[in-house]
This record gives structure tokens, sequence and C-alpha cells, in this order.
């Protein structure tokens, strides 16, 4: 269809008149037999109605009561464009007939009708052309204003496509052809071969369900109409994929899988949808193992034949920070236990392996705070590290989107909770862990903004980054393309600064021969890459001999051979800590159980003594007591001794009468009784 495209030649409004001309609409005497012979009954009311509102206009007349079936179906098919422009109403129409008929334009009439333009601008006049008892009004005039905007877009969409991109290291927007899909953000993007696929997303708060593709090369976009077809294998059945958002969306042999995801009704695990490329249909595949609890905002990178799935958020809206592994030859997940300190619970960050071994997490974001932080993952040993960044040290970001060329990282977008958007492409050198700013955008732009989505797509043999969609106070649909130059993907190989230890574990013979591999191993094309400065002074490093590159990656593959016998030794060295430790822990343990039984005679004793403790307070009570009494006896003995006393005292005065006594006369009778 491109090539059809290109060989066209005309610019607009030509190419809408020789398009209407070919249609049947252009003056022929059997034009309405024509139109309904080459097409379908609902592509030729939508040509009719596209027709009349390129043509007329809008539809001002009214809808008769003794219309039959057809006249009312032409009726509305015009009534239902509404207030559509007649340029957008023109492309509309031959875009819908080269769908239909490809090769229209080499068979198209010798005879196009050459529009005529009046003194008067923005007017149009038309003349009403009877044609087997239908009226179709035929254009004479069209705006030189319109038809010159029409002529610069088609020309940059038809005739270059992606090869309108020009500059590098900068971000422009490419003229767009066919219906955009709706705007959105927190959908998923996948390239195949030449073509963009967009699946799903976040709308006003409605998640999608649609399935839209961007032909990369006449940037065209159409909508893929689903088919509700059977699945013969065992471990899928056919389905209607659920709206969703936050998902990912990963390319496998022939298939687009859609993993996790919010939905609506989000279920309790981890679902796993592939949509068949050739059959156009949806399935839910079968997994085994303990798949992950359902989630969204996740990141899912494929590592050989495994996905890699890390943190997002649940739908009870928990930040998490686990790791699964899906085996895609087996399908089957895998919960992994890695060692070290991961990265804190998050969701909305990017992910990107590098050199098949090594998983990179940038970024992020919780309920409070976003991050800026940078996280390894080895995924030979499972072990997490967080290694020191160099360089332009991004700000804190979350719902950017990456996309690897080569041992480059780029990140595009976030949001911060501070601004509109975070407005700098950046790059990640990923063997020197060195960031640098490639270009920054100015403004609320699609590109600031956040759940965009970045793919990586190529045209004559040169890199180029496609962005769609993303939010920033408004949903976009708008699509964006930069061409990355040698300066921004080969920064950090040139700068002079040796290389910080901080980066030593990524920075080792794996890493080294990937690089040479890369850049030295035949493209698809039969040609040799090739590292080029971007300084015009410097002399280019060119492949010699076939001989020299041979010679170079025998010996870095000898060196490769040394460093791993270093690493084997180094991971025995390992081995050997962690017995030792291992050794260690036993014996803390028996202490700890020692320890404890220590502690458990200590209470005992410690329960006694506090006995024996309330005995003597009671002894102590009782002597107390016991001393009251004594003195109350010796008072009770001094007070008898003192009652003695007394009355053996008044019986010797009475005693000592003598003389007295006689003279009283007191008879010695008496005397002897008181005795």
């Amino acid at each position: 269809m491109a090539m059809a495209r290109a060989s066209s030649g005309l610019a607009y409004p030509e190419r809408f008149y020789a398009a209407a001309s070919y249609a049947g609409f252009g003056g022929s005497p059997s034009s309405s037999k024509g139109v309904i012979s080459k097409f379908q009954n609902d592509v030729a009311l939508l040509l009719y109605g596209l027709y009349q509102q390129a043509t007329v206009g809008p539809c001002n007349v009214p809808k008769p009561r003794a219309w039959n079936p057809v006249e009312s179906s032409k009726w509305t098919s015009w009534n239902g464009l509404g207030n559509m422009a007649s340029t957008e109403a023109m492309r509309l129409f031959v875009k819908i007939l080269e769908e239909e008929d490809p090769g229209w334009y080499s068979r198209v009439p010798e005879y196009v009708v050459e529009p005529v333009v009046d003194v008067e601008m923005n007017t149009q006049k038309f003349e009403v052309v009877t044609q087997n008892g239908d009226s179709f009004p035929e254009p004479k005039t069209i705006s030189a204003e319109n038809g010159s905007l029409l002529e610069t877009q088609d020309k940059d969409v038809v005739l270059e496509g992606l090869g309108s991109v020009g500059v590098y290291d900068q971000w422009i927007a490419p003229s767009i052809s066919g219906q955009r899909p709706k705007a959105r953000y927190e959908h998923g993007a996948a390239v195949v071969q030449d073509k963009m696929y967009i699946f799903g997303g976040n709308h006003n708060g409605r998640y999608l369900n649609d399935l839209q593709v961007l032909d990369l090369r006449s940037l065209t976009w159409s909508k893929v109409e689903i088919r509700a077809g059977t699945e013969s294998s065992e471990s899928s059945s056919p389905v209607l994929s659920a709206p969703c958002a936050g998902h990912s969306l990963i390319l496998w042999e022939n298939k687009l899988l859609s993993i996790a995801g919010h939905t609506k009704d989000p279920s309790e695990t981890v679902t796993v949808k592939a949509f068949d490329l050739q059959t156009c249909t949806w399935s839910t595949l079968t997994t085994y193992g303990k798949a992950p609890v359902s989630r969204g905002g996740q990141s899912v990178t494929l590592v050989g034949t495994t996905l890699v799935m890390f943190g997002g958020e649940d739908a009870k809206r928990s930040l998490l920070n686990d790791l699964h592994v899906l085996d895609l030859e087996t399908m089957t997940w895998d919960e992994i236990d890695a060692v070290g300190v991961p990265p804190s619970p998050r969701s909305d960050h990017a992910a990107a392996v590098h050199a098949e071994r090594y998983l990179l997490i940038f970024g992020g974001g919780s309920h409070a705070t976003c991050f800026n932080d940078l996280h390894v993952l080895d995924l030979q040993s499972m072990e997490w590290s967080r290694p020191t960044q160099q360089g332009e040290i991004p700000t804190p970001r979350a719902g950017h989107a990456g996309v690897t060329v080569g041992e480059n990282w780029f990140i595009v977008g976030g949001g911060d909770n501070k601004s509109a958007g975070v407005s700098e492409t950046i790059v990640l050198n990923m063997s020197t862990l060195i960031w640098s700013v490639v270009t920054t955008v100015q403004g609320r732009v699609p590109l600031a903004s956040e759940g965009l989505s970045l793919v990586l797509s190529s045209y004559n043999g040169e890199d180029i980054l496609v962005s769609f969609g993303g939010y920033n106070g408004r949903y976009s649909n708008e699509v964006h393309v930069l061409k990355p130059s040698h300066k921004s993907t080969l920064q950090s190989k040139i700068m002079e600064s040796p290389i910080p230890d901080s980066v030593a574990a990524l920075h080792n013979a794996t890493n080294a021969t990937r690089d040479v591999e890369y850049e030295f191993e035949a493209g698809q094309e039969g040609k040799i890459r090739e590292i080029v400065m971007d300084n015009v002074d410097s002399n280019p490093m060119n492949i010699k001999s076939k001989e020299s590159s041979d010679q170079l990656i025998a010996a870095l593959k000898a060196e490769k051979e040394e460093l791993e016998a270093s690493l084997t030794k180094e991971q025995l060295q390992s081995l050997k800590l962690k017995q030792e430790l291992t050794e260690a822990e036993t014996r803390t343990t028996d202490l700890t159980k020692e320890l404890q039984s220590v502690r458990g005679q200590l209470a005992a004793e410690q329960s006694r003594c506090f006995k024996l403790e309330v005995d003597v307070a009671e002894l102590r009570q009782k002597v107390q007591a016991m001393d009251t009494l004594q003195k109350e006896l010796e008072l009770l003995q001094r007070q008898k001794a003192a009652s003695e006393q007394a009355a053996l005292n008044a019986k010797q005065r009475q005693s000592s009468g003598g003389v007295w006594g006689w003279l009283a006369g007191t008879p010695s009778n008496q005397k002897i009784v008181d005795i």
C-alpha cells in the first residue's frame, strides 16, 4: 500500500478528485453502478458520505418521510459526519479507498477533475450532475489555503514516512494519517516488524481494550479487528480481552503477550493473555506454578526465553517489590528469593536487561514520593546491588518509559509530583553507569508526561525511538520520533575518565565480549556495524579486515575465559564463606538456646528470692508485734509492782498506831482481826 501511495505523485485536492473519479463520483455515466460494484454496501455508503462532506459540507438537508431505504442510508451516512472539515473528509476518503483497493491509482482513468481556483478565497462553487437519477455535486473550486496544507502534509506522510526525520537527538511530531486512537496512558506498546501495536490503557478513568496499529513506514493508523475464533491448543482458551491499564505488552514468537494490569474486576493472580497476529484472536494462556498476585504498574522484561517481573501495585493499592520469573517454554511461574537488599516497594518504574545477565531497575514511585535510585540484579547469582551512578544523575520520577539501543538505555517522560512532567530525555550507558541528557522539551507536551510508551524502530539502518500517548493534565494520542546520534549513544565510550570502581561488577568480560560482538556482528542486511565518533576531525574506528576483528575477538574471548576462571574462584571462596557463615549461625543458635536455659534458671531463682523476701517481711511484722506486747507486759508489771507497794505502805501505817491506838481505846480483838 505504501508503494501505491508513493507512486501516485498527486497532492491534495487533486488526489481526492482522482480517487473520487476512480470510485465513481467523478462524472462517469455509470458512476453509481461503479460504486456499488466496486465496494461493499457499508463502504460505498461511507464513501458517499465523505464525498458529500468534502464537496458540499455538513448535511443540512432534511430527511423526507418518503425516502426509500437506500436514500435513507445515504442521508444517514452523510449526516453522521457532523461538522467534519472538508479537508479531513478528503483525506479519509482517500485512505478508505487505498485500504479497499491499494492499486487504485494505477487504474485511475486518464480524465481527472481539475479544480479551478476562484478569485474569492475559501469559496466553493458546485454544479449538480445527474447520474442515473442520483444527484452528485461536482466541485469546481477549492480553497488554495487548504490545498497547500494538504499537499505539505501528504508529502511528508506518503513519500517519506520515518525518512522525514532528518535531525538527530531532537523529538519531532511527524504527520500521521488515519483515524487516531483514543487518547490514553498506561497502555502497552510493542513493535512487530514495521508496525507498532498499542493495546489498552486508561482514558478519563476508563480502561480500554482496543488494539491499534501504526504502520511505521507509511505512518498510518488503523484498528485491528478482533476475530472470535476457536483455539485448538490445550494450553489456552478463546477469550475477549478485558479492558486494562498498567499492563505489559511483550512480543513472543508470533504473539503479543499481555501480562498483568489493572482491570475493573481483578483476578486473584496475574493472568497472561496472548494475541495471535495471524488469526487476530485473543486467548488466555494456562500457567503453572505459583502465579504472582494480580497487579499493575509492574515491570516485565524478556530475558532469553523467560519473563522477569518486578514490583507493581496490587488491587488493594499495596506496593510490591517481589520478584517472579515465567518460563515461556513451560509456562511455569517461579518466585525468586534473591539475596542482597532489593529496591523498596514501588510501581511505574522502568526496567531493562544488559548483556542477557543484569536486570536494571530505575525510578518509580510510592504513594507519597518518587525515586531516582538505580538497582541491579545479577540474574546468574540472583543478588541485588545498588551501584553508584555517574554523570548527570536524573531527578526522581515515575511513569516514565525506557528502551535499550545496544548498551544504552534511553528514558523518556515521567512525573515527579512537582511539575507538569519530566522534560528531559536521558540515556544511561549500562556498562559504565554514566548518565547524560540527550535533549529537553519545553512546555506541557506529551513527552513530559506519565504513562507514555516508548518503542524502538529503524529506518535505513538507523535506530529511531517512537513515543505515543501519556498524561500530564490531559490525555494524549500523539506520536513523536527521535533519531539518536552516535554522540548520544556512544558518549560514555569516548569519555576519558576512568571507569569507577562501583561499576566493576557490571563491566566484566561478559560485557566486553558482548559489546564487541554487537559492534562487529553482521546485521540482517549483511552490513557490519561500526563505531563512528560524532566529530568531523576525528578518524572513525573502522574495521580494517576480518582477520583483525577475529584476532580481537579471540583475545577478548581469552580474557573472558581468564576472568571467568577468576569468577569461579571467587564463587568458590564465596561458597566457603557461606559455609562458614552457616556454621557460625549454628553455633549462634546453640548459644542462644543455652542462654535461654540460663535465663529460665535465673527467672526461677528470682522467683524464690521474691518469696523469701515476702517471708522475711512477715517475720519482721511479727517481731514488731512481739516488741509491742513486751512493752505492754513491762508496763503492766510496773503497774502491778506499784500497786503492791502502795498496799504494803498502807498496812505499815496501820500497824504503827502503838500507844495512840491504845489511848483511843481500840479493842485488842479488832487489831487481831485486822491482822
